[in-house]
């Protein structure tokens, strides 16, 4: 964990060239910030200049979905954006690069993105599901009237989408020095099985409703959360959640889909928690946004012409 605590840092920001004057407020506010390991900001609207050399890649540029818009029109667009992301980090990035995709619809962007970039591994992409995970994390604990760091290993598996499934199963919540399950920690079954679930899935709607914008900073915080576990490894004992590439070996998911499973990390290298008892009722939900992943690749498929 030290390591990454002392690594300086050297950030590209890019964005479309009239957007360039907004991305030098975003330069002074970060220079203003006086962030202690940030050692140079380099605002671009050039890809070779962006994408040269990365060690790390995050993609939160996407086109967001209008009213009236179909889901298929929205997934053209965004096919058109991460083809042309991945084919710059194919030619210009490390091929050791972690690529986060955050811009939605993420896991099939991230997909895209995967596909358009050969020459490196499919286990460098992932998504973004960390915020949904922090949000499982914190309703338990809000409910407990504990601290959200002692709940540890819920997960969220499928899409980034109101069918992901936040799982509580294996969850472990730390209340008066006692490690408890979340079931006997909270003794509500029909609040985890129900209220609990919507309100996760549903929690971005719920933070437009509200803001008039969506998660800005507990999305900047998850992205955070989540590459520097990427970095530095989860502890022992725990895993967190992140959208990876399914090769259809755990859970029945199907192969060539970006899904949200549980996952540890050591050495930059993730792994799938492969030794879960999954109940009927988590098999539903799981098999259920699955489905919604493989209609998504197949339309976004088509788009991409591969």
């Amino acid at each position: 964990h030290c390591s990454a605590k002392l690594t300086p840092i050297i950030l590209l920001l890019l964005d479309i060239t009239p957007m360039l004057p907004v991305l030098e407020g975003v330069v002074m506010e970060l220079q203003d910030c006086a962030l202690p390991l940030l050692k140079e900001i380099i605002p671009t609207d050039k890809e070779e200049v962006a994408f040269k050399d990365l060690d790390a890649a995050i993609l939160v540029g996407s086109m967001p979905r209008k009213e009236g818009m179909e889901r298929k029109d929205l997934l053209k667009a965004n096919v058109a954006i991460f083809k042309n992301q991945g084919a710059a980090l194919d030619k210009y990035a490390k091929k050791t690069v972690k690529v986060l995709v955050v811009g939605n619809p993420a896991n099939t962007n991230c997909l895209v993105a995967a596909k358009s970039a050969p020459s490196i591994p499919k286990e460098n992409f992932s998504c973004l599901t960390r915020l949904d995970h922090n949000r499982a994390r914190s309703q338990v604990a809000m409910r407990c009237g504990i601290p959200a760091t002692q709940v540890k290993n819920v997960i969220i598996w499928g899409n980034h989408s109101s069918t992901q499934y936040p799982d509580v199963h294996h969850c472990k919540v730390n209340m008066s020095g006692s490690e408890l399950t979340c079931f006997d920690a909270i003794k509500d079954d029909d609040w985890l099985k129900g209220d609990f679930i919507t309100t996760v899935q549903q929690r971005g709607a719920a933070v437009i409703k509200a803001r008039k914008l969506s998660s800005a900073m507990s999305a900047a915080k998850a992205i955070c959360d989540h590459m520097r576990d990427i970095w530095s490894g989860t502890h022992e004992g725990e895993f967190t959640s992140m959208g990876v590439y399914s090769t259809g070996n755990s859970y029945g998911v199907p192969e060539d889909l970006i899904y949200s499973f549980p996952v540890q990390i050591q050495n930059k290298t993730w792994k799938i928690v492969d030794s879960l008892a999954i109940n009927d009722f988590s098999k539903s939900k799981m098999d259920a946004t699955a489905a919604e992943l493989v209609e998504e690749r197949d339309t976004a498929v088509a788009f991409l012409g591969v």
